[in-house]
């Protein structure tokens, strides 16, 4: 992979980043990876934002543009959008959100086997985790006291989601069915709202 798109895929799973910390990451010079910085940023890939500090000049944070987070594929996105125009015109919004239901149900079914071996919340969560980073989302996971955070850097079907917003509610509702109503899942951020990413945060029920 050439250091440039190392570059932008760390940005993409990781949010704002400085120079000297991808200098770090991948074993550059500062000066070497500003120079990069700076042609991403002449190709409209990346821009930047200066942070106030306390001490000193402030620090330079870059981001991906909108034109870089499409750098990155949206698997199959126009045959997608293709294919739920032809579907909604043939039989109708009811027969679109069948199809998207009957997606869900094999989706659960897919993942209860994968899970069925999990007798903690936690192993649960880390082969989701993994399924999800198989299928493209740039998935991980974090806790944060006793509640877990499922992070998903990319969206794979963004395009086919911003035309057919029932894609992304039935995902919210796959996590749900296959934790059960022990546990409650809830969409602190949206990538079709704007974010960066979407996370989903796990908690007990109780």
């Amino acid at each position: 992979m050439k250091t440039i798109d190392k570059i932008l895929y760390h940005m993409k799973r990781e949010g704002s980043v400085t120079a000297k910390v991808l200098a770090q990451e991948f074993s550059l010079t500062t000066m070497g990876v500003r120079q990069h910085l700076q042609g991403l940023e002449d190709d409209g890939l990346v821009d930047f934002q200066d942070v106030k500090v306390k001490v000193g000049r402030p620090t330079r944070h870059w981001n991906l543009t909108a034109k870089g987070h499409r750098r990155f594929a949206d698997r199959h996105g126009e045959l997608a959008i293709q294919m739920i125009d032809s579907v909604e015109g043939i039989f109708g919004t009811k027969g679109l959100n069948q199809i998207i239901e009957r997606r869900a149900n094999q989706t659960v079914e897919q993942y209860q086997k994968a899970l069925s071996s999990c007798s903690t919340l936690k192993e649960k969560l880390e082969i989701l985790t993994t399924l999800r980073e198989q299928e493209g989302y740039m998935a991980e996971l974090q806790q944060d006291g006793n509640d877990f955070i499922l992070v998903e850097n990319h969206c794979p079907i963004c395009h086919a989601a911003l035309r057919c917003p029932s894609l992304c509610k039935t995902e919210l509702s796959v996590f749900q069915r296959l934790l059960g109503d022990e546990y409650q899942v809830v969409r602190n951020e949206h990538i079709i709202a704007g974010e960066r990413r979407c996370a989903y945060r796990i908690h007990s029920s109780k």
